[in-house]
């Protein structure tokens, strides 16, 4: 199981922003996308994850297969911590959110309400969804803004563990997660480059 893409291309608003990409990410491997703001990264993720419609090319990848983590943390601000993650397991069909709990250090905070929580927090809580889907592909999008460096790094051990269990990950992100067998990924190489020179590629995340 994996995820093969061909000769992709990915734009917004009907503009190609991206092309010519050719990649595949097999269990246990993570691709880590580069590129300055306004490359591109988050439209790929987004395409990739099934939000929005390839411009060209072929995406292979099973369905029910992926989980996308943006920048928004996708909670329920009147739900407390447990019942976001109970909410959020029913719907992908798990049993128990214990491990998300304790993975992300959420334990002081479970009976908080979404709400209350400071950012780091809610980015924390956002994360912990991951676990409660049971999806093998995680498509994240700088997913420790807001983080301290403690939560930086037990961030990075989850995804290290996700990966050994045969999981994998494609990861926009200027932040060492301390993946060193990870692919880069420099999406500056396939910008059209048109819009580049046009500068309306900063419109573009």
């Amino acid at each position: 199981m994996g995820i093969e893409v061909r000769n992709l291309a990915v734009g917004r608003g009907g503009v190609t922003v991206l092309h010519r990409l050719d990649f595949r990410v097999g269990p246990g491997e993570t691709l880590i996308l580069r590129g300055p703001n306004g490359s591109g990264k988050t439209t790929l993720l987004r395409t990739l994850a099934g939000l929005q419609p390839p411009s060209g090319g072929d995406i292979r990848l099973p369905p029910d297969t992926a989980a996308y983590a943006s920048h928004a943390d996708g909670l329920k601000s009147t739900l407390t911590v447990t019942e976001n993650l109970a909410f959020w397991a029913a719907i992908h069909g798990a049993t128990g959110i214990d491990r998300a709990v304790r993975s992300m250090d959420l334990n002081a905070l479970t009976g908080r309400r979404a709400g209350e929580l400071s950012a780091g927090q809610k980015r924390r809580l956002g994360l912990a969804r991951l676990l409660v889907t049971g999806r093998p592909l995680w498509l994240l999008d700088e997913p420790t803004v807001s983080l301290d460096a403690a939560s930086v790094a037990r961030f990075a051990d989850v995804v290290r563990t996700h990966l050994a269990g045969g999981g994998l990950a494609i990861i926009a992100t200027h932040v060492d997660l301390g993946l060193p067998e990870a692919r880069i990924l420099d999406l500056d190489l396939h910008r059209v480059r048109s819009l580049a020179r046009d500068g309306f590629d900063e419109a573009f995340a």
